[in-house]
This record gives structure tokens, sequence and C-alpha cells, in this order.
């Protein structure tokens, strides 16, 4: 379910508008012409060095007035320097990693400065632009090289042996602080409503704990989030600074203002500085944690005794360790939801087997003990199936389950989870008060399983009352509580919720609508939309398009409409390398399928974890002889590299690839004499290839190629042809041109283009 604070903040304030506490979520915050003074920043053409934008304060750092600089080469500012540091930018794309670089000016001789480069976000078709951010490089430098090196080394080797997230939040916060001299650090991590708690926080002993302590979601509005998920560091000196205004305020090569998403010395909303005001912070730092991209936390850092500047290098090492706090979280979480799904296995897969007794309605085998309440955690199940439902546990009856079956088809999702159902569906929940949290798998025609749990009290201690803002509105403009005057703890009862679905647990609840989908199948229950549920759960429903390819796949089912063993996979690996897979097992029916997915999810295991492609495939060999030894199956595995299109590739059994330039001329991947998998045991070959530019890449089963009045043989020249001709203009047409329309087996196709200079291909 979406939560409110999801929802867009709607337009951004028009320039001059005024902020105030109802409108600060809309405050463009990332255009804010205005940057802080304890550095300069000066705006250049990348192509001929000409200053497009300086900020007022430039003659304090450099000597010379943003007056004179505008529109001069940025050599009159920097001097011999200017030019060296535009040359040190053209060739490199990834300014980030070589920051900051040292430079002097000619008229403030001695003094040295650290050039902070980046490329500002523009539009299409906007000429190059190079911010340079200067800040004093000639203060104490408190972390030298050796000793930044000394410091994080320990740093890392304390997150390493941390074993909980608890050790590891207060090992970060510790070595944080002693790397930036902040007064007090803290762990912040938001719910899933961006509202956010204080999990670890080192501080100086006169300080009063923070530990424990929530804060509201308004108090980072979602455009603050989105410059967090972007830009990952954020430093403010001084809280009561003035701030510098950047002369002209729009890029005169765009006629827009310029964006400093990327800026070290973007200006913070006046509200924010307010913020911290109201808590006697004089100096604030934050440091961004992500999980997949998306923002999980941060890491904030607070100075009381006055203003507080870490150099460059002290923020880059601490920048590193939220980095690192970041990797750690993903594995963490890893790890946890792996324990989980294995302590949940063995009640699914107790399930699964009841389920496949056909004598008796599938709700009643569902139901008849605690397995399926006990499996995901729950209070109380209810199964609707076949004509029949029934509960388990704390659950209504028929008719008051009916709302919430309505409410989980209305949803139009294969699963359905809330942990407030009076915030998601308050006329349901309003029939069901006992009731807090759903969630629920789809099963065709209405059928559904569905968990419940009850609602979880909890006490939540705010860093001041989070509901102020109305007491603001009340007393007047001369009474100004939000941001908050008062950060004294302030303790909440929060009804109202269950506790949140995990995501191991919505895992599970996939894996069991996949086997209860197969059971309806069996079962004889409207054949065709069972069967077509099913193929979506077990295939992916989205490709990975990485950049310059494309990737396109069918599987079309046999003609008797028995599921079968066909799959097809491809998804990313950690060292950057594309997985493309596909694979077919012997038989139709529930044991191919379920076949399938094991071998599909072990293969995918072993791809991620596994060194190599050979190894990989060996892990994947021991792990179908131990738990599938009469299974039979072939497939084809290609680790592609999206950057330069080459590609290794192994094959068990399965009939090869072909691979076509960008003149369509095909050629056969070279037979690599494997065995299928469970047929005897053989060395796993590895062979290699690369997909031209233009070019490209087609797996696929032998029900694709195979006619019985004909030897694959024709079938695969049939395929060359139909590729080399360029006879059909999707996936579709191909698979129509090459396939035996007549056929009783499964056919699978996966093709994978490199998009060159020739934009049809």
């Amino acid at each position: 379910m979406t939560s409110p604070t999801d929802a867009e903040p709607g337009p951004f304030l028009a320039p001059g508008e005024p902020v105030d506490l109802d409108n600060c979520e809309r405050e463009p915050i990332h255009i804010p012409g205005l940057i802080q003074p304890r550095g300069a920043l000066v705006v250049v053409d990348e192509t001929d060095g000409a200053v497009l934008q300086a900020s007022a304060n430039l003659r304090d750092l450099t000597g010379t007035g943003h007056e004179e600089a505008l529109g001069r080469p940025l050599r009159h500012v920097l001097g011999d320097d200017g030019d060296a540091l535009l040359e040190h930018a053209r060739g490199r794309g990834d300014l980030a990693s070589h920051n900051p670089v040292q430079v002097g000016t000619p008229h403030a001789p001695g003094r040295r400065l650290d050039a902070v480069l980046h490329r500002p976000p523009l539009p299409d078709g906007s000429g190059g632009v190079l911010v340079v951010e200067l800040e004093p490089g000639d203060a104490d430098r408190t972390l030298g090289f050796s000793d930044s090196y000394r410091r994080v080394r320990g740093a890392l080797a304390d997150l390493e042996r941390a074993a909980t997230l608890d050790a590891l939040f207060e090992a970060t916060a510790r070595h944080v602080r002693a790397l930036t001299g902040f007064d007090r650090v803290m762990i912040y991590r938001f719910d899933r409503d961006y509202n956010g708690e204080v999990v670890a926080e080192a501080r100086t002993p006169a300080l009063n704990a923070f530990l424990g302590l929530h804060y509201p979601a308004s108090d980072i509005p979602a455009q603050a989030r989105a410059l967090y998920e972007k830009n990952w560091i954020r430093l403010i000196a001084d809280v009561g600074y003035e701030a510098v205004p950047v002369v002209p305020t729009d890029l005169p090569t765009t006629g827009q203002p310029l964006d400093l998403t990327y800026s070290t010395l973007r200006s913070v909303s006046p509200i924010h500085l307010e913020y911290l005001g109201n808590m006697g912070v004089r100096a604030s730092m934050s440091i961004s944690l992500l999980r997949d991209g998306r923002l999980w936390g941060l890491i904030a850092c607070h100075h009381y005794a006055g203003p507080h500047e870490p150099s460059y290098e002290v923020r880059s090492a601490a920048e590193f360790l939220g980095s690192t706090l970041s990797v750690r979280l993903v594995a963490q979480a890893e790890e946890e939801r792996a324990a989980a799904t294995t302590r949940s296995a063995a009640l699914l897969a107790d399930l699964v087997a009841t389920s496949t007794d056909e004598d008796a309605p599938l709700a009643t085998l569902l139901t008849q003990d605690d397995r399926l309440v006990d499996a995901l955690g729950a209070d109380g199940a209810v199964v609707a199936a076949e004509g029949r439902v029934t509960g388990r546990g704390e659950a209504p009856d028929a008719d008051g389950a009916a709302p919430l079956l309505a409410w989980v088809a209305r949803n139009g999702g294969e699963v359905v989870a809330t942990d407030s159902l009076a915030r998601d569906a308050p006329d349901v929940a309003a029939a069901l008060p006992g009731v807090a949290g759903v969630l629920a798998v789809a099963l065709p025609d209405g059928q559904a399983v569905m968990w419940l749990r009850g609602e979880v009290q909890r006490t939540v201690d705010w860093g001041g009352d989070p509901h102020n803002k109305a007491i603001a509105r009340r007393e007047g403009a001369e009474v100004r509580l939000s941001p908050r005057k008062s950060f004294e703890r302030w303790r909440e009862i929060v009804g109202g919720r269950s506790a949140a679905w995990s995501t191991s647990e919505l895992e599970s609840a996939r894996a069991l609508r996949r086997h209860l989908v197969e059971v309806l199948y069996r079962r004889g229950r409207r054949e065709v939309r069972a069967t077509e549920s099913l193929q979506r759960s077990l295939l992916p429903d989205v490709l990975p398009q990485p950049a310059g390819w494309a990737l396109d796949a069918r599987y079309d089912a046999a003609g008797t409409g028995l599921v079968g063993g066909d799959w097809y996979d491809a998804l990313g690996l950690p060292d950057g390398r594309l997985g493309l897979v596909v694979g077919d097992v012997t038989g139709h029916g529930l044991h191919a399928a379920a076949a399938m997915g094991q071998l599909r999810s072990g293969l995918r295991t072993a791809l991620i974890t596994a060194t190599s492609l050979r190894g990989a495939l060996e892990d994947l060999v021991s792990l179908a002889r131990w738990t599938m030894p009469h299974q039979v199956a072939t497939l084809a595995v290609v680790l592609l590299r999206p950057d330069d299109g080459t590609f290794e590739y192994a094959s068990l059994g399965h009939l090869p690839g072909l691979v076509a330039d960008a003149e369509r001329r095909p050629q056969w991947l070279g037979q690599l004499g494997t065995r299928p998998l469970g047929v005897g045991s053989s060395a796993v070959a590895v062979g290699t290839g690369e997909v031209p530019p233009g070019g490209l890449l087609a797996l696929f089963t032998d029900g694709l190629v195979e006619r019985r009045t004909e030897s694959v043989r024709e079938g695969m020249s049939r395929l060359a042809r139909a590729v080399s001709e360029r006879s059909a203009a999707t996936i579709d047409e191909l698979v129509t041109q090459v396939r035996d329309p007549q056929s009783t087996d499964d056919a699978t196709l996966l093709v994978v283009r490199r998009i060159g200079a020739d934009r049809t291909s």
C-alpha cells in the first residue's frame, strides 16, 4: 500500500513566494540561488572556461570580485590553476572521486583553496557547465592521509565485528564522532511513513540523550529526502550564517536558476535553520544511509559549542563510513530475511504437501490446523477457495470475510498487504473492528488466502509534540512552536496498526500462492486462467533493460494446456554482468513446474554467490543431485557484460544459442559437450563470445524449433533465416514464424539486442 507521505507534494513554490509552515514541503530547495558563506562558487562554461555565474563573496576567498569575474576566463580568478582545473575536469567523467583539487589565486598570494567540482543537472541540449566550489584550504588539517587511513581502517574493523544491528549503529556513531569532532552524532532510521527514530548516538557527557526519540516525517519533507538520495552529505558549518546570492540567479545558458542538488555549499531552507536553532544546534552535518537506492536513514551530526567546519577530507572519510554502513545494512537485512525464510520453510512445505490431496476441499485442508496461521506469524487466517470460506484462529466467518475478499479483489494485485486497515480501507475496518493488519494472496476467480493480525498498541517517545503545528496556528503568529520550540520527550500511545509484514513474510506468501495456483489447476478448476496466473508467477514480471540493450522474451505454453517446465530468466549480478538463462525441465504438470521453480531459484543463488560461471553451474548440479535425484533438465546460461558486449556461456545439454551481427549474419555458439543436468556427470565447459553493436543474441528451448516431420537442424535453420531476413518485426512474430502451430511442447525464446548505430536493430 502507498503511505500518505509518499504522495507528491504538489508544484514547487514560485521564486520569491514566502515559505511558511504550511507550504515548506513545496520549497524548491534544490534551486535556492544562494550558498553558505563558508566557501565561494563559480560556474564556468566547460568549453571555453568563461565564468557564467559567481557568488557575491568571491572576493573574500580569491581577491577577485564577482563583477570582475563574470564573462572573464576562469584563469582571471585562479591564474594558471584555472586552466589546469579545466583540463582536469575535461579529462574525467566522474569528478566526485577526484575531489578536492588544491588551487591558488594570484590576487591572494599564499592562499590555498580546495576546489570541489561537479556538473549540475541541466535540461537536454544545454552546453557543458562546470560548478567550482572553493573552500579555504589553508585551515588546520586535522586528518592527514596516514591518520585518515588508520582511523577508517579501525572503524571498518569495528563495523565488521558488529554482530547485531544495534552494535553496528553504535560503532558507526562512535567512529563518525571521533572523525568529525561533532558534539553529538546520531543514527536516524526512517519507518515506512518516513517518521524517524534515533537508534544510536555518541555524544559529549553534558548533553541530554536523544536515543529512542522519534521525529515526524514533516521534519524532513519529501523534496529534502529526494536530495539526500542524490547528494549523500550536507554540511552547515554555522546555523546562523547569512546566505550569499549567486549572481546572476539564472544560469545564462538555460535561463533557469542553477540546480544545486550536488553542491556542497548549497544554502538550506530557512525553516530548517530555524528548526536547528530551536534545538540549540550551531552546526550540523548529515550523511545519507541508502538501501537499494532509497533513503533508509541518516547519520545526523550536531554541534552546540559554536560553528564547526570539518575539512573536506574529514567529511569524505565520514561519508565513506556511511556508505559502508549502508552496505552492511543490506547484508544484515538479507541475513535476517534468509533466517526468517528458513524458519517458515518447513511449515510451507507441509502446507503444500497437504494441499495436493484432491479428496478434500482446499479451504478445509489449509485450515485444519494452525500451520497456515503460524507460517506468517498471524493471529488468524481465512481461505476462500472452490466456493468455500473457512477460517482458523482469530478470523471472521464467511459473511464477515466478504468485505475483505471484495477489497482484495479491488486492489487487483497478486499480493496485497497493509498494517493499517483503518487507514487503507476504513469501510472494511469498520466492519471488522478486531482486524488491523491484512496480508492476502489473490487466487484466480476471486479466490484468496488472507492472514490477519490484530492491533498492536505501542508507546512512542517523540522529540517534542509532533502535532503542535496546529497549536502554532491557534496561538497566532507571535508564538511559533513548529519547528518545535520544545524538544522535551513527548509520549504518545499509537494504535490502529498491526505488526508490520516483513519482506520474508511477503515472499513466503508469494511462494505459497504459486503452489496454490498450481493446485487449483490440477483440481481442474478454471484451467486456462489458473495456467496463465502460474506462468506469470514463475517468470520474471519485468526484464532488466541495461543502457544500450533491449531484452524481450516469450513463453508459449503447450497446446495441451498443461503447465510445462520451460523457463527463462534475466537478472543483474553484483559484478555488473547480466545473467541470461533459458531452461527446459522434462515432463509437464506440478512436478515439472516445481522442479523448474527449484532450479530457477537455485541457479539465481548460485550466479549471485559463485565466483565463476563454471562454479555456479557445478553448484547447481550438486544441488539437483541431492534434492532432485531423478529430475532431468537442460539449460543454457550466458553472463553478458553490457559495457562491451562480451560474454561467457555454458550449456547443460541444451541447444546452442544464436548470435547475429548488425547485418544479421547469424552464427551458432559452439557446442560444449556437457550433458543435461541429471544425466550422469561431466565437467562443465565454458565458452566465450561477443554481441557486436547492432547485433543480437537468442536463447531458446527445443519447443521453438522442433517439428515431428523434420529434424531439429531444419528448425534451427528456419530460426536463423528469420533472423537474417528480418522477416519478423516483433518477438511474437518471430515465434509464430518459427514454431510449429500444432506443437504439443512449450516454447521459450529470449532475445537480447545490442542497440547500435542502426536504431532498428
